[in-house]
Order: structure tokens, then sequence, then C-alpha cells
């Protein structure tokens, strides 16, 4: 549940602006309420408060554009291919703003690490950051969206487009292998996803 400390007079004009219905508040405390994508802002005095399945998108009105993010991403997969998941973090000075998991259905390893970057990423991009710095402990994954490696499965080499079309919407990015130690926490969201199927 997102919580931006915030001027909620300008939040409050940021979402009219971008056409989002801002209607009054429902209890004494609250200032107004405003409802998109299955997800509900609630004002008080000096913050907006996000609920729902799926905050991002007016979070993303709400936030400030720009600024720096790091993303973290981990993809898993038992069998190889087998049942797998994908686990995201998204952190910036203020500690962790988002982060998601699910399970993906059958895949490989490198199948669920690609597309845990590439959701990383749309978080990313959907949360208006202008730069991110991306950490995964998929050495193979890294070293061949950066160019390192040749990407000779078709699958993987458009998966690699995808992620390298987004890493481009940003105004700057860099991309670069971690442990696993370092990337605990997508590689345990991954894996919290994993063990709940």
């Amino acid at each position: 549940m997102p919580v931006i400390e915030c001027d909620v007079d300008v939040a409050r004009d940021r979402l009219e602006d971008a056409g989002v219905t801002v209607e009054p508040g429902n209890t004494d405390h609250e200032r107004w309420r405003a409802a998109r994508g299955g997800a509900t802002a609630v004002a008080y005095d000096d913050k907006v408060v996000i609920q729902g399945e799926n905050p991002r998108k007016l979070e993303a009105l709400l936030r400030e554009g720009g600024g720096r993010a790091h993303v973290y991403f981990d993809g898993a997969s038992r069998g190889n291919p087998g049942p797998a998941a994908i686990g995201w973090v998204i952190v910036t000075g203020d500690g962790i703003v988002a982060e998601g998991s699910k399970r993906i259905g059958r895949a490989t390893n490198n199948q669920a690490e690609y597309t845990a970057l590439i959701t990383a990423l749309e978080a990313a991009r959907d949360y208006g950051y202008g730069e991110v710095h991306v950490r995964g402990d998929s050495e193979l994954i890294v070293k061949q969206v950066r160019g390192e490696y040749d990407t000779h499965n078709p699958e993987l080499r458009e998966r690699r487009v995808t992620a390298l079309e987004l890493l481009s919407s940003f105004d700057e990015w860099t991309l670069e292998y971690v442990p696993r130690e370092v990337n605990d926490r997508a590689d345990g969201l991954a894996n919290e996803a994993l063990d709940q199927g």
C-alpha cells in the first residue's frame, strides 16, 4: 500500500489534469478520494494513501516525475523448464518504493529472468523514473542485454530486444550483475511466489 507524502492540493490537481475524477472524502479525516484502474487514492492532511490491487498507475500520476531508482529482478524455475515465477523490487533513497512477484506458468530459468527484468523495467517506467540502475543475479541475462554475449535462442532474442527498448526509454541506465545475496529481496519474492503455487 503506497503512501506518498505530498501537498494533497497539488496531488489533486495532478490527478484532475490526467482526467481522474476526484470526489470528497468519506470521513472527516479524508480530504478527497480518487479511483482508477482498480485502485483508490485517499488524501489526508499531508499524504495520499493508495489502496487496491494495481496502485501503480495512480501512484505514477502522484509522484514527481524523474528521479533515480535502483531496480532488482530475479526469475526462478523449478525443473528448467518447469513451474516458474518472478520477483522485482524498486528502491530509492526513501527505501522500497514498489515490489512485486507472480507465477508465470511453465518456463526455463532464462525465460523467467527475462520476464522479471521486463516486468521490473515496465514498473520503473510507469513510476516515471528518469534514471534506473538495474541489478540481477543472472550473469547470462545481464551480459546478453549489454551485448557481451550472443543470444542464440529466438525467444530470448525477442525478450532481449524488449528489455533494450524499455531501457532506452530512460534518460540514463545501467545494468549490472550482482551476487544472489545482494539480490536477496527479488530472489525471495520469486521463490515465495513459487512456493505459493
